[in-house]
């Protein structure tokens, strides 16, 4: 990990730049900077980068026309949006995961501002302590919805918590996709297979139980608020703190695939599609982890690499933790045209873009 960030000619204060670190045969840039707590990204049918601003209600347009590894302007693409999170590009419109619903805009190539406004297609809960609603397309054509618990631990009364389900690209025809989910805020379909970051319960310590990365499948049960993975692939073990149901619930639980530190926060996720990096990353799984806010060693405030294969997790991106302190959250990833790797920060309101030299 000795290739740091190049900051010549970015226009950053030094003392607010973090010392971003990336394996050999890498280098870090600013995409682009000076945006409103950005979350997640799309790449339109284009190559624009289409990225949400929650705080703002604004989803942006961050185009790089002249290919030269930074966004050429910022456009509004629409505004007035209740905390606009995940998107997502389907024939012909751009879909916005609203924290109260799902909406979509009609979209033609090249366009930088909706020419007409949003048709509501799903509805969804609000209020509660997450937020965020994530979607996604998937390769038959529909459309995945996720959305987090309203608490820590506890049994939701609206299905549609904790949970990711399934529609038509109208919004019609909701069903239950996976459930017992606490707060999935990252969906990414890759090979046939619908994988979820989540973020496990809190009060239970330090170190448990760890953050897991799931294989989702129809039907599926994840665990929530039940039962937890604290080893990857492995039963998962009943939580005693919440004491609800029995043992013999978590036999039915699927577990994670892979696993984290704990309270490490979890976000969006990238499998590597591109040209550009080596062989050895094609069909990696990319994962932002925001950081921790309730643990007394920080954890978590990298990008990490996950072997979809094997389970292994393994540091790419770090360097927004200097000591204890956060000098940014990681919270997105998308793969740009050209085969970089976009990752958004919202603690300090930039775009990072790492390329293989």
């Amino acid at each position: 990990m000795a290739a740091a960030l190049a900051t010549s000619g970015l226009g950053v204060a030094s003392a607010q730049t973090p010392d971003l670190k990336v394996p050999d045969g890498f280098k870090v840039s600013l995409y682009a900077e000076g945006l409103s707590q950005p979350r997640f990204m799309a790449v339109a049918p284009n190559g624009d980068i289409f990225l949400s601003e929650p705080r703002s209600g604004t989803v942006l347009v961050l185009p790089d026309r002249n290919k030269d590894g930074k966004a050429d302007s910022k456009a509004t693409f629409a505004s007035g949006l209740n905390q606009p999170h995940g998107l997502a590009f389907h024939n012909g419109y751009l879909y916005v995961a609203n924290t109260d619903g799902v909406v979509r805009f009609a979209y033609k190539t090249g366009d930088t501002k909706a020419t007409g406004s949003a048709q509501k297609l799903v509805s969804l809960p609000g209020g509660g302590g997450h937020w965020t609603r994530t979607v996604e397309f998937g390769p038959d054509g529909k459309m995945y919805v996720a959305t987090g618990s309203t608490c820590n631990v506890c049994e939701e009364s609206d299905t549609k918590r904790a949970s990711v389900w399934v529609y038509d690209a109208d919004g019609k025809n909701g069903k239950p996709y996976a459930t017992g989910l606490r707060n999935p805020v990252g969906i990414e379909w890759n090979g046939g297979t619908l994988y979820a970051t989540n973020n496990g319960r809190d009060q239970l310590g330090d170190n448990i139980p760890p953050e897991g990365f799931y294989k989702l499948k129809a039907g599926g049960f994840y665990g929530w608020p039940y039962c937890y993975t604290t080893q990857a692939g492995q039963p998962q073990v009943w939580d005693k703190d919440f004491g609800r149901k029995s043992a013999a619930t978590c036999q039915d639980a699927t577990p994670a695939f892979a696993l984290t530190t704990a309270h490490s926060a979890p976000l969006g996720l990238a499998f590597y599609d591109g040209g550009s990096f080596p062989a050895a990353y094609k069909g990696q799984m990319f994962v932002a982890l925001h950081g921790s806010w309730n643990r007394s060693t920080k954890s978590g405030f990298k990008v990490v690499q996950v072997d979809p294969k094997s389970g292994k997790v393994s540091d790419f991106m770090t360097g927004f933790l200097k000591g204890q302190t956060a000098q940014g959250r990681p919270v997105d990833l998308v793969v740009a045209p050209d085969g970089a790797l976009l990752v958004t920060d919202d603690g300090e309101g930039r775009v990072w873009r790492v390329q293989a030299q």
